[in-house]
């Protein structure tokens, strides 16, 4: 039987300011992805959304990004890889802390925005998260790009990596995700998701924005939260994994 974690980026809430339906979507994933207060969140968003995730069995994962509230942490940042390394120690301690405090047990990492498409590609900044996530615990899992320096980079560290893939975004021909300032970056029709969905985790395919096939491995699946029909898109991606047949849990590698 095929089996995906399906993931999605939750607690992207902070001070006045509500996205996402987090509670909503909870019930349709397998793996939370939990921002830290740099890109997205707060200290109470955190808490709240830890307890939430504990409460609908949902495995738990820091979500740490670049140090941009006004971009969403989604624009490049010049960083050294000595300063991905710390950025990623104090917002992934900062989450540990929360999901100890409530009883909980932290499953993963997964970089969030410009710091996971930048760690895709370049080398030292992959290394650098990678370990960091090592130094912390070593049982970590950590989530990266399907065929990404990130996967690479945590696999030289000793830790266990899921591949990561998207329904919701469109790729390129060399296997990164479409850049959001493009037209049709984010895909907004349900049934192509779906389809897109399908393909990834029953062929270890996806079609690429100029047609080309690319092989991707897909352990675990993203919706995004902040997505304008996250929720429509998590009810109906969830149903139509159950309907083919495929299995929705966290990500365990044998």
């Amino acid at each position: 039987m095929l089996s995906v974690d399906l993931n999605s980026d939750l607690g992207e809430s902070f001070g006045i300011y509500t996205v996402g339906n987090d509670e909503a979507i909870l019930k349709y994933v397998s793996s939370a992805n939990i921002a830290c207060g740099f890109h997205a969140g707060d200290p109470h968003v955190m808490h709240k959304t830890v307890l939430m995730a504990i409460k609908n069995n949902t495995a738990i994962g820091a979500h740490p990004g670049l140090m941009d509230l006004n971009g969403f942490g989604r624009r490049n940042m010049n960083i050294t890889a000595a300063q991905a390394y710390d950025i990623t120690i104090y917002q992934t301690g900062a989450l540990a802390a929360f999901v100890t405090a409530c009883g909980g047990h932290m499953q993963h990492v997964k970089p969030h925005g410009a710091l996971y498409n930048m760690a895709a590609k370049d080398t030292m900044l992959a290394e650098a998260i990678a370990q960091a996530v090592a130094d912390i615990d070593k049982k970590l899992i950590l989530f990266g790009l399907a065929g990404s320096e990130l996967i690479k980079a945590g696999e030289k560290a000793g830790l266990k990596t899921a591949s990561e893939v998207f329904a919701d975004r469109a790729y390129l021909s060399d296997g990164s995700l479409m850049p959001r300032s493009e037209p049709g970056a984010v895909l907004s029709d349900d049934k192509a998701a779906i389809r897109q969905a399908l393909q990834m985790i029953k062929t270890g395919t996806v079609t690429a924005s100029d047609g080309k096939s690319l092989t991707v491995r897909a352990d675990t699946m993203c919706i995004h939260g902040d997505n304008a029909k996250a929720l429509i898109f998590a009810q109906k991606i969830n149903a139509a994994l159950h309907e083919a047949d495929i299995k929705i849990s966290p990500f365990q590698r044998q």
